[in-house]
């Protein structure tokens, strides 16, 4: 038997599947592409050639698409990328007290106390430092992002490049590719830039303690690893799954609701193969004029979302039909 959680981000959408143990037995990376829905019953049709619903004790959603993932898939809970996170550090080490994560597209920091969030903070202009920003680095360069990394490890110095922002960053490091500068110079100036930069806006006036964990798809990036470790002189661990652990968090969160309220609504996989769809249409009942999306499946309507006082995502699933729905 086993528990589901779904981490539906902008850049990537990943899934787990967590035994009675909450040990990782399968986990699935997707890219996004703009559509979480369509991401969704990718991962679904991959995991229903080796599971059926009976085996999926419970669900959980979480990331920038958590409520549309959980009408689609019918999730016990429902929780932001801050909680999930947090909770599958927690299960891994109950010492952890600093997470640094950082993904394709945001950058956060969550501090625990005594196994409680008590504070955090995200990244919330720039992309500087991202996934999606090393990404096209990496590209430029013509080096594998698997290997951007490890190209740090070798420089025996670091050039100072500006981290601040992502344009900037990366007209400076092509104004030293001009100089005459080599690429592992380059890369690791890069790598402690970026460093400054998380630590002097997303973690300004935090207290950074040990145990720290340092998660998200960037953890990947053993050079950015390296730049952490010299900017704080503290050593930083990368957990086995860093890349999942908004998705194992959201399993966790689950699998604990699951077992006060003693059942799950999970759906099951064959939704991967029904139309579902999404609309949008601005609501007229007030001046807000709230911009709604409706998401339906088989002229269904499995949910609304995007309305402020609740009038669209509060209807009874009972009364949601298509027809309902504005032009």
């Amino acid at each position: 038997m086993y528990y589901l959680g779904v981490d539906v981000g902008s850049v990537s959408t990943d899934l787990v599947l967590l035994d009675k143990n909450s040990a990782v037995v399968e986990k699935i990376y997707l890219r996004t592409k703009g559509n979480p829905i369509k991401a969704i019953q990718e991962g679904f049709r991959i995991l229903k050639i080796k599971y059926s619903k009976e085996q999926i004790m419970g669900a959980g959603t979480t990331g920038s698409g958590r409520m549309i993932a959980s009408s689609i898939i019918g999730a016990d809970a429902v929780k932001n990328e801050i909680t999930a996170h947090a909770t599958a550090s927690l299960e891994i080490d109950e010492d952890v007290r600093t997470i640094i994560e950082i993904g394709g597209q945001d950058s956060k920091i969550i501090l625990l106390n005594s196994g409680i969030v008590s504070d955090f903070a995200m990244n919330t202009v720039c992309a500087a430092g991202t996934g999606s920003f090393l990404d096209r680095q990496a590209e430029r360069l013509g080096i594998p992002i698997e290997e951007f990394g490890g190209y740090a490890l070798k420089a025996t110095s670091s050039v100072r490049i500006a981290g601040r922002c992502a344009v900037f960053a990366e007209s400076d490091m092509i104004h030293k590719q001009q100089l005459g500068y080599n690429q592992t110079e380059i890369i690791l100036g890069l790598c402690d830039a970026l460093v400054r930069n998380y630590l002097n806006n997303i973690a300004k006036g935090k207290q950074i303690k040990q145990k720290i964990f340092f998660q998200g798809g960037v953890a990947a990036n053993v050079g950015m690893k390296k730049s952490f470790e010299k900017a704080l002189g503290m050593e930083i661990y990368v957990p086995e799954h860093y890349g999942m652990m908004g998705a194992i968090g959201a399993a966790l969160i689950a699998k604990a609701s699951v077992a006060k309220n003693g059942s799950t609504n999970f759906r099951g996989f064959d939704l991967a193969d029904e139309s579902i769809v999404s609309r949008s249409f601005d609501c007229e009942g007030c001046p807000n004029r709230c911009e709604v999306v409706g998401i339906s499946e088989n002229n269904k309507v499995l949910g609304y979302f995007g309305d402020r006082c609740g009038k669209w995502s509060n209807k009874s699933k009972e009364s949601k039909e298509t027809k309902d729905m504005p032009a």
